[in-house]
This record gives C-alpha cells, structure tokens and sequence, in this order.
C-alpha cells in the first residue's frame, strides 16, 4: 500500500462500519454513524496540524500552553452524500470553512460529470479535507481533486469511509501527493462499479432518496 494511503483499525471504528454497513440499519443510524465515524477520524487527518504557544492564566496560575495555528482549513464535500460527513468534523473545527464540489456518475459511462462548484476564494492557502463516503472507481474523487489543484490547492487530505482497491491504486498514481484516509478498505467493484461488499448507495441511504 502506498505511504500515503491510512486505514483505520481502532476498534470503535470497526464497530461503527460494520454498523453502516448493515442494510437493516434506519435512515437515522446511518446518518448518526457517518457523523459519528467522520469526528473519530478527524485525529488521525489533523495530527499534524501546527501549534503555537500562548500563555494562558487557570484559577491557580498562569501557563503557556498551545494552541492550534491560524491555519486555514476547508472542508470539500463531495455531492451529495460527502454532505454527511460535514457535521462530525466541525463539532471538532468549528471555523472550518465549508466548499462544495458537484459530481455524479454517469451510469452508463462509469465517468464524473461536474454540475456544481463553489470554494472559498482563498482555498489554495487552506489545508483541505476532501469528503465523500464511497470510493469506488476513484473518477469523481481524481476529477474533484484536479478541480482543487487547478485551483492552487496543494495540501489535500481525502477521507472515505468505504475505499476500493481500484480507486485508491488510481488516486495514488494520478495524485501522489495526496493523503488518503478510510475507515474500511474492499478488495471488489462489481460490474456496475459499485463496491462490494460496501454498503450501498451512501447518498440514497442518507437522505431516504430510495
């Protein structure tokens, strides 16, 4: 597996994926546990986050402690389902500013069509955070990061809950730099380009669309 590429063995983690991947689990669950997956993940992606010191007073004396810098973070959720990861990492970066990216894929083609953009006018000074639950292929997730990197992006973090083979082999080749992060890791797509054993349709299962 390539250096960049960490997947997630604490146990709770374990837990709540396997959770997720339950078809019986409510349209509720499923959105409480990818909100609950994406705060207990967002340790590890920030770990090396910069810190300044700064002197503080307790109810007994004064310190100097740290504190994190003024480093600039967006959050880049993938439409519609990276939405759901969106809450669960704020509740632990509260001024992270929030872009979207519009992708689907075409059903017949298996390629990402674009239909909607919108980033922070200064995204390429921020350390980004990518979302989106499902990584199949890696088409909308390569396509979404040339549209980060035409626009100066340099320090990108893609977090997945489900990641395929196939489309983490395709994202470290094509984009080497980037860090990629995934509670669970499947070997299969099947000819639909869907992973298996996954966890279905992460956008319908959210929103109760089907």
């Amino acid at each position: 597996m390539h250096e960049n590429v960490f997947i997630f063995e604490h146990p709770l983690i374990q837990h709540k994926v396997s959770l997720l991947r339950d078809k019986n689990t409510s349209m509720k669950d499923f959105r409480d546990l990818l909100d609950e997956l994406s705060m207990l993940m967002v340790y590890e992606i920030t770990k090396d986050f910069p810190l300044v010191e700064v002197e503080i007073e307790t109810p007994m004396a004064k310190a100097k402690t740290k504190v994190l810098s003024d480093k600039k973070v967006a959050l880049v959720p993938i439409l519609r389902a990276g939405i759901g990861m969106v809450h669960g990492i704020q509740q632990l970066l509260p001024n992270a500013r929030v872009g979207h990216i519009g992708l689907y894929r075409d059903h017949d083609t298996c390629l990402p069509v674009e239909y909607y953009c919108k980033l922070p006018s200064d995204i390429a000074d921020s350390t980004v955070i990518m979302l989106d639950p499902m990584f199949a292929t890696g088409g909308s997730i390569s396509a979404a990061l040339k549209i980060l990197k035409d626009k100066g992006c340099q320090d990108i973090r893609l977090v997945c809950i489900v990641a395929a083979r196939a489309g983490v082999e395709r994202i470290c080749r094509e984009h080497p730099d980037v860090k990629i992060y995934c509670a669970a890791f499947d070997e299969v797509l099947n000819p639909n380009a869907y992973i298996v054993p996954g966890l279905g349709d992460a956008g319908d299962r959210l929103f109760g669309t089907k």
